[in-house]
């Protein structure tokens, strides 16, 4: 992929949630990735990626999702995402989906080209500081299923200690699961409600206002349940 940065095209992958809950961060991700130097383009033609189905034992339901995926990204350019999940799941899953199918070779492709904002920004653009300001106490939260693990926290922290007036606290729980079981969006499980009440209590407690986050999923139930509780704390994504 022969492409210098300011001639560099990246494909939006905008996922179900982040289109259908917060539509002002997908506009964010676009003023990013132009800051950042490189054109985006959104392809209205996406869905899902098909995670929420396949979590739910609907594999048939998944891999019909999954090929209208691959299609609409089957391009040259990189695909970039706001959610580590749903970038985990496209690059660890759909190999078991689409193994020895006609639409592998397409995968491959797009395996090797498919990004977490972060991710991409540090890892490809080699651009960790946008001038961003946010005086806040925070802390990040980052996905428990993401593909790299390390890289998913190195990532954002890299970033996050470009942000003037961020004070970004020590959290060991970082990667703690938010207790996402695709039941339905803004739906908590009783299991999710104890975690999250957990990690809530812990984040109020290190004196932090705000949770960070690089995961639409954990973006969604920290959201539902802190503002369900009325919590003097306000979860955010990175972009």
């Amino acid at each position: 992929m022969q492409q210098t940065i300011g001639s560099m095209t990246v494909e939006l992958f905008v996922t179900c949630l982040i289109d259908q809950f917060y539509p002002e961060t997908g506009m964010n991700m676009i003023k990013v990735l132009e800051k950042a130097g490189a054109k985006v383009h959104y392809n209205g033609a996406q869905t899902c990626c098909g995670k929420t189905a396949f979590i739910n034992g609907y594999w048939d339901e998944a891999k019909q999702i999954g090929e209208h995926f691959i299609l609409t990204f089957d391009t040259e350019n990189y695909v970039v995402g706001p959610s580590g999940s749903c970038v985990a799941f496209v690059r660890d899953h759909y190999d078991k989906l689409f193994y020895n199918s006609g639409l592998h070779l397409e995968f491959k492709r797009l395996k090797n080209r498919i990004f977490e904002l972060s991710d991409f920004l540090v890892t490809v653009l080699k651009c960790d500081d946008l001038g961003a300001e946010l005086k806040e106490k925070a802390v990040l939260h980052d996905s428990v299923s993401a593909h790299d693990r390390q890289r998913a926290y190195n990532s954002p922290v890299q970033l996050l200690q470009h942000v003037r007036g961020l004070e970004l606290l020590p959290w060991e729980d970082q990667n703690s699961s938010c207790g996402y079981q695709g039941i339905g969006p803004g739906q908590i499980s009783a299991l999710a409600e104890a975690l999250l009440k957990t990690e809530c209590e812990k984040i109020i407690s290190l004196g932090a206002s705000v949770m960070i986050t690089t995961d639409t999923t954990c973006l969604l139930n920290f959201d539902t349940y802190i503002r369900k509780n009325d919590l003097p704390l306000r979860v955010l994504h990175l972009a």
